[in-house]
């Protein structure tokens, strides 16, 4: 009979078996937790620099403020306020002199839906000397005009698009609706004229499908 004796202070392990079978995974939480402090570290390295260029930023938009302010100041002096005021006419005569009904036009039957068309446009300078545009369209669908104003905020050259009021009207020409539609309308550089074809044929005169659809315009 053999008697088998662990005369051993500490039970026997088997370290072999233990980093076979648990080494991958320890390896594994290492190397997520230094990533885990390698992200930490650089996200707070880029906060800091965000902060920096953040209140970079806020000290100049607070120097412009305060130039602003002392402009204004300044021009509301009783000596200078008639060349204020002049100047002001003489900025809406400049922009109302640039204001192309072609291009706005051009740049309205870009984004028009089918069974929509323009009823009047009435072009004006706002407070902030931009030229806002308060059109009236008509169609047979509030989805289309919907559709309209998406179209128009999506392009470059309309911005603060909405629809301000909608009724119901039926006409002749199977309209349901007709809406009113406020934008600012953002003029583009204008393209070089193309030379004009030598042509001893007669030229028909060409209308666009919104340039024939309006039957109202008002005149700045």
């Amino acid at each position: 009979m053999r008697l088998d004796i662990n005369l051993a202070s500490q039970p026997y392990e088997d370290a072999r078996q233990f980093w076979l079978r648990w080494g991958p995974a320890v390896a594994g939480m290492g190397i997520l937790t230094l990533l885990l402090i390698t992200l930490t570290v650089t996200g707070w390295f880029t906060a800091r620099r965000d902060r920096a260029t953040i209140a970079k930023l806020h000290e100049g938009i607070s120097q412009r403020d305060a130039i602003r302010i002392q402009a204004e100041e300044f021009l509301d002096r009783p000596e200078n306020r008639t060349t204020r005021d002049e100047s002001q006419v003489l900025n809406q005569l400049i922009e109302r002199k640039a204001f192309s009904w072609t291009r706005v036009l051009e740049d309205l039957e870009k984004v028009m839906p089918a069974r929509v068309h323009l009823v009047s446009i009435n072009p004006d300078l706002d407070e902030d000397n931009q030229l806002a545009l308060k059109m009236i369209v008509a169609g047979d669908s509030r989805d289309r005009a919907i559709e309209l104003a998406r179209r128009m905020e999506e392009s470059r050259r309309f911005a603060s698009t909405k629809i301000t009021s909608e009724n119901y009207a039926q006409s002749v020409t199977g309209d349901t609706e007709k809406f009113e539609i406020n934008a600012i309308y953002i003029p583009g550089s204008a393209p070089p004229p193309a030379p004009a074809p030598v042509s001893s044929a007669p030229v028909a005169s060409k209308t666009t499908p919104v340039q024939a659809a309006i039957t109202k315009v008002k005149a700045p």
